[in-house]
Protein backbone atom coordinates (compact mmCIF):
# COMPACT_ATOMS: atom_id res chain seq x y z
CA UNK A 1 0.00 0.00 0.00
CA UNK A 2 1.23 3.79 -0.71
CA UNK A 3 1.47 5.76 2.30
CA UNK A 4 -1.11 8.72 2.46
CA UNK A 5 0.92 11.00 5.16
CA UNK A 6 4.79 10.55 5.25
CA UNK A 7 6.03 12.54 8.26
CA UNK A 8 9.61 12.51 9.44
CA UNK A 9 10.74 14.43 11.62
CA UNK A 10 8.58 17.57 11.34
CA UNK A 11 8.16 21.07 13.33
CA UNK A 12 4.64 22.68 13.76
CA UNK A 13 4.04 26.20 14.84
CA UNK A 14 1.04 28.29 16.02
CA UNK A 15 1.25 32.19 16.51
CA UNK A 16 5.23 31.63 16.37
CA UNK A 17 5.21 28.84 19.46
CA UNK A 18 6.67 25.54 18.93
CA UNK A 19 3.48 23.29 19.30
CA UNK A 20 4.95 19.48 18.24
CA UNK A 21 8.28 18.91 17.45
CA UNK A 22 10.11 15.63 16.00
CA UNK A 23 6.68 14.30 14.67
CA UNK A 24 7.02 11.34 12.54
CA UNK A 25 3.90 9.68 11.22
CA UNK A 26 3.16 7.51 8.57
CA UNK A 27 -0.54 6.58 7.18
CA UNK A 28 -1.21 3.91 4.57
CA UNK A 29 -4.61 3.68 2.39
CA UNK A 30 -7.23 2.58 4.00
CA UNK A 31 -5.86 3.16 7.97
CA UNK A 32 -7.76 4.16 10.49
CA UNK A 33 -5.47 6.70 12.61
CA UNK A 34 -6.29 7.54 16.46
CA UNK A 35 -4.75 11.16 17.80
CA UNK A 36 -5.30 11.33 21.60
CA UNK A 37 -4.13 13.36 24.03
CA UNK A 38 -4.85 16.43 26.55
CA UNK A 39 -6.78 19.66 25.60
CA UNK A 40 -3.86 21.63 24.30
CA UNK A 41 -1.57 18.69 23.29
CA UNK A 42 -1.56 19.76 19.75
CA UNK A 43 -3.67 17.53 18.05
CA UNK A 44 -5.66 19.80 16.40
CA UNK A 45 -2.45 21.18 15.25
CA UNK A 46 -1.25 18.34 13.77
CA UNK A 47 -4.47 17.85 12.05
CA UNK A 48 -4.62 20.99 10.70
CA UNK A 49 -1.33 20.27 8.96
CA UNK A 50 -2.38 17.90 6.95
CA UNK A 51 -4.20 20.18 4.90
CA UNK A 52 -2.19 23.04 4.68
CA UNK A 53 -4.05 25.41 7.69
CA UNK A 54 -0.26 25.02 9.25
CA UNK A 55 2.51 25.62 8.83
CA UNK A 56 5.11 22.61 8.25
CA UNK A 57 9.23 22.43 8.77
CA UNK A 58 11.53 19.90 9.10
CA UNK A 59 13.13 16.84 7.16
CA UNK A 60 9.98 15.94 5.31
CA UNK A 61 6.51 15.92 5.17
CA UNK A 62 3.99 14.38 2.47
CA UNK A 63 -0.17 14.30 2.09
CA UNK A 64 -1.36 12.76 -0.97
CA UNK A 65 2.41 12.81 -2.54
CA UNK A 66 1.86 16.17 -2.00
CA UNK A 67 5.10 17.76 -0.41
CA UNK A 68 3.96 19.87 2.49
CA UNK A 69 6.92 21.77 3.64
CA UNK A 70 7.20 25.38 1.78
CA UNK A 71 3.68 24.69 -0.03
CA UNK A 72 2.59 27.75 -1.88
CA UNK A 73 -0.45 29.17 -1.35
CA UNK A 74 -1.86 28.12 -4.70
CA UNK A 75 -1.69 24.68 -4.18
CA UNK A 76 -3.61 24.66 -1.34
CA UNK A 77 -7.44 24.11 -2.82
CA UNK A 78 -5.86 21.16 -5.14
CA UNK A 79 -5.13 19.38 -2.10
CA UNK A 80 -8.12 20.03 -0.12
CA UNK A 81 -10.75 18.76 -3.24
CA UNK A 82 -8.61 15.17 -2.25
CA UNK A 83 -9.23 15.64 1.56
CA UNK A 84 -12.24 15.11 3.26
CA UNK A 85 -12.79 17.14 6.76
CA UNK A 86 -15.28 16.64 9.53
CA UNK A 87 -15.13 19.24 11.86
CA UNK A 88 -16.79 18.92 15.42
CA UNK A 89 -18.21 22.50 15.38
CA UNK A 90 -20.24 20.92 11.76
CA UNK A 91 -19.55 24.56 9.90
CA UNK A 92 -22.70 23.52 7.74
CA UNK A 93 -24.41 26.69 6.55
CA UNK A 94 -27.92 27.45 8.74
CA UNK A 95 -29.80 29.33 5.73
CA UNK A 96 -29.28 26.48 3.17
CA UNK A 97 -30.95 23.27 3.18
CA UNK A 98 -28.98 19.71 3.51
CA UNK A 99 -28.89 19.41 -0.46
CA UNK A 100 -27.60 23.33 -0.83
CA UNK A 101 -25.20 22.51 1.91
CA UNK A 102 -23.83 19.72 -0.35
CA UNK A 103 -24.03 21.19 -3.87
CA UNK A 104 -22.40 24.45 -2.58
CA UNK A 105 -19.33 22.33 -2.03
CA UNK A 106 -19.61 20.51 -5.16
CA UNK A 107 -19.86 23.70 -7.03
CA UNK A 108 -16.79 24.93 -5.07
CA UNK A 109 -14.80 22.05 -6.64
CA UNK A 110 -16.00 22.18 -10.05
CA UNK A 111 -18.86 19.77 -10.43
CA UNK A 112 -20.06 22.23 -13.50
CA UNK A 113 -23.12 19.49 -14.40
CA UNK A 114 -26.39 20.01 -11.80
CA UNK A 115 -27.59 16.12 -13.02
CA UNK A 116 -24.23 15.01 -12.00
CA UNK A 117 -24.41 16.97 -8.76
CA UNK A 118 -28.00 15.70 -7.85
CA UNK A 119 -26.61 12.33 -8.60
CA UNK A 120 -23.71 12.39 -6.22
CA UNK A 121 -25.60 14.22 -3.59
CA UNK A 122 -28.33 11.47 -3.87
CA UNK A 123 -25.61 8.88 -3.26
CA UNK A 124 -23.93 10.24 -0.10
CA UNK A 125 -27.60 10.92 1.37
CA UNK A 126 -28.08 7.32 0.88
CA UNK A 127 -25.11 5.81 2.26
CA UNK A 128 -25.37 7.84 5.49
CA UNK A 129 -29.21 6.61 5.54
CA UNK A 130 -30.54 10.29 5.30
CA UNK A 131 -31.60 10.65 1.80
CA UNK A 132 -35.04 12.24 3.59
CA UNK A 133 -33.89 14.78 4.76
CA UNK A 134 -32.07 16.71 1.73
CA UNK A 135 -35.07 19.68 1.83
CA UNK A 136 -34.36 20.23 5.82
CA UNK A 137 -32.40 22.80 7.78
CA UNK A 138 -29.69 22.14 10.12
CA UNK A 139 -31.80 23.00 12.60
CA UNK A 140 -34.11 20.91 11.78
CA UNK A 141 -32.06 17.77 12.34
CA UNK A 142 -30.45 15.98 15.51
CA UNK A 143 -26.65 16.61 16.37
CA UNK A 144 -26.03 13.08 15.19
CA UNK A 145 -27.99 13.36 11.54
CA UNK A 146 -26.06 17.00 11.23
CA UNK A 147 -22.68 15.11 12.30
CA UNK A 148 -23.54 12.20 9.45
CA UNK A 149 -23.94 15.04 7.17
CA UNK A 150 -21.04 16.10 7.65
CA UNK A 151 -19.55 12.86 6.60
CA UNK A 152 -21.65 13.05 3.55
CA UNK A 153 -20.37 16.52 2.79
CA UNK A 154 -16.47 15.07 3.53
CA UNK A 155 -16.71 12.26 1.05
CA UNK A 156 -18.40 13.82 -1.91
CA UNK A 157 -15.08 14.19 -3.93
CA UNK A 158 -14.16 10.36 -2.52
CA UNK A 159 -11.52 12.00 -1.19
CA UNK A 160 -7.74 9.97 -0.34
CA UNK A 161 -8.01 11.17 3.19
CA UNK A 162 -10.63 12.29 6.03
CA UNK A 163 -9.85 14.20 8.96
CA UNK A 164 -12.07 14.07 11.34
CA UNK A 165 -11.63 16.48 14.60
CA UNK A 166 -13.58 15.44 17.48
CA UNK A 167 -16.40 14.26 15.42
CA UNK A 168 -18.03 12.46 18.37
CA UNK A 169 -17.09 15.31 21.26
CA UNK A 170 -20.36 16.63 21.36
CA UNK A 171 -22.79 13.61 20.66
CA UNK A 172 -24.21 10.91 23.08
CA UNK A 173 -22.85 7.00 23.08
CA UNK A 174 -25.16 5.55 20.44
CA UNK A 175 -25.15 9.06 17.79
CA UNK A 176 -21.30 8.68 18.66
CA UNK A 177 -21.00 5.05 17.73
CA UNK A 178 -23.10 5.63 14.54
CA UNK A 179 -20.64 8.41 13.23
CA UNK A 180 -17.18 6.32 14.27
CA UNK A 181 -19.43 3.21 12.19
CA UNK A 182 -19.01 5.19 8.89
CA UNK A 183 -16.07 6.68 9.03
CA UNK A 184 -14.93 2.93 9.16
CA UNK A 185 -17.27 1.65 6.72
CA UNK A 186 -15.66 4.63 4.35
CA UNK A 187 -12.00 3.14 5.64
CA UNK A 188 -12.81 -0.60 4.57
CA UNK A 189 -15.13 0.13 1.59
CA UNK A 190 -13.21 3.07 0.04
CA UNK A 191 -9.61 2.19 1.38
CA UNK A 192 -9.68 5.81 2.13
CA UNK A 193 -7.13 6.88 4.98
CA UNK A 194 -9.20 8.10 8.26
CA UNK A 195 -7.30 10.09 11.02
CA UNK A 196 -9.56 10.66 14.50
CA UNK A 197 -8.51 13.36 17.09
CA UNK A 198 -10.46 11.79 20.26
CA UNK A 199 -10.75 12.07 23.38
CA UNK A 200 -12.88 8.80 23.97
CA UNK A 201 -10.62 5.41 24.91
CA UNK A 202 -13.36 3.38 23.41
CA UNK A 203 -12.96 4.05 19.96
CA UNK A 204 -9.60 2.48 19.47
CA UNK A 205 -11.15 -0.87 21.16
CA UNK A 206 -14.56 -1.01 18.63
CA UNK A 207 -12.67 0.46 15.59
CA UNK A 208 -9.32 -0.47 15.89
CA UNK A 209 -6.57 1.31 14.39
CA UNK A 210 -3.16 2.52 14.86
CA UNK A 211 -2.78 5.08 17.93
CA UNK A 212 -0.74 8.24 18.45
CA UNK A 213 -0.65 10.57 21.56
CA UNK A 214 -0.27 13.97 21.86
CA UNK A 215 1.87 15.24 24.78
CA UNK A 216 5.51 16.96 25.99
CA UNK A 217 5.01 18.39 22.43
CA UNK A 218 5.79 15.44 20.91
CA UNK A 219 3.80 12.72 19.03
CA UNK A 220 4.55 8.87 19.76
CA UNK A 221 3.32 5.90 18.59
CA UNK A 222 1.13 3.80 21.70
CA UNK A 223 0.19 1.27 19.55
Amino acid sequence: MSLVIDYRNVRLCHDGRTVLDGVSISVEEGEMIYLMGQVGSGKSTLLGSMYGDVAVSGEMAMVLSTPMIGMKTSKLPLLRRRVGIVHQELRLLPDRTIYENLDFVLRATDWKNSAARAKRIAEVLDWVELDDVADKFPYQLSGGQKQCICIARAILNSPGLILADEPTGQLDGESGERVMALLDEVRRQCGTAVVVSTHNPVWPKDFPGKVYVCADETVKLLS
